[in-house]
This record gives C-alpha cells, sequence and structure tokens, in this order.
C-alpha cells in the first residue's frame, strides 16, 4: 500500500481519509483562531461525507487528548533534558503556554485521527464519485 494509502499520510497532510485528494479542513491557517476549526461537510474530491451522525466527533475529544498527553510529554522532555536542574513549577508553565500555542494543533489533529480509524482508503473513490455525479 505504501505512503498513497497510509492513514498516517491522511493526518498528516490534511487530505480526505476515503480519496487522499481532498482537503478536510477548508482553511490551511492553523493558528488563525477565526478559521482553524472549519472544515467541509463532504470531500471535495470524492464526496465523502465527515461527520457520519450527529455528535461523531465527540469521540476525538479522546484522540485530542493523546496529542495533548504526546505534546506535554514532548515539552517536558525537552526542558529536563536541555536545562536540567529546572524547578517543577517551571515545567508546570512551560507545558501550559505550550498546550495553550498548540490548541488549534491539537484540535486539528483529533479529528483527523478519529476520521481516519472509521474510513478506510479506496483508490477508486473519486472515479465512483465522478460516475454518480454523470449518472445524476
Amino acid at each position: 500500500m505504501g505512503w498513497k494509502g497510509s492513514r498516517v499520510k491522511s493526518v498528516l497532510t490534511n487530505k480526505c481519509p476515503r480519496c487522499h485528494e481532498g482537503k478536510v479542513f477548508k482553511y490551511s491557517q492553523i493558528f488563525n483562531l477565526k478559521k482553524f476549526d472549519k472544515m467541509h461537510e463532504y470531500c471535495p474530491s470524492c464526496g465523502h461525507k465527515y461527520e457520519k451522525e450527529h455528535g461523531f466527533f465527540y469521540g476525538a475529544m479522546y484522540a485530542s487528548y493523546a496529542v495533548t498527553v504526546a505534546f506535554s510529554v514532548t515539552i517536558f522532555l525537552s526542558v529536563y533534558l536541555i536545562y536540567p536542574e529546572t524547578p517543577y513549577w517551571v515545567h508546570i508553565i512551560d507545558i501550559l503556554v505550550g498546550l495553550v500555542v498548540l490548541a488549534p494543533l491539537s484540535y486539528r489533529l483529533g479529528r483527523l485521527v478519529w476520521i481516519n480509524l472509521f474510513t478506510g482508503y479506496d483508490p477508486e473513490a473519486i472515479q465512483k464519485f465522478k460516475e454518480e455525479k454523470e449518472k445524476s
């Protein structure tokens, strides 16, 4: 399957989990607080509906939590390895500041991971979508 059919590619490149062509989020600016959470309802390339049912993305909070824990551990280890004699309160402040700054990224990664858990790659998805469009 390689990189083309990989769920990791879909998550890291903000691409549709079904076709790996269309973008999930409308805007590329992750740190623009007015636009970072805007998603397409359907994939522009294959027509896949991202939100399978009402409340589907409540589960994405669990994936986002895992991403946040990974960020916290990474920040702690980075500060600890660079400055081993740092007091504990500095670590707490560093982690809090880091998590606030990385919150939009955590939000997006959580949703992308959650979508990819429930949708598999289909190499013919775009072709099928075009054929359905032509029929109707």
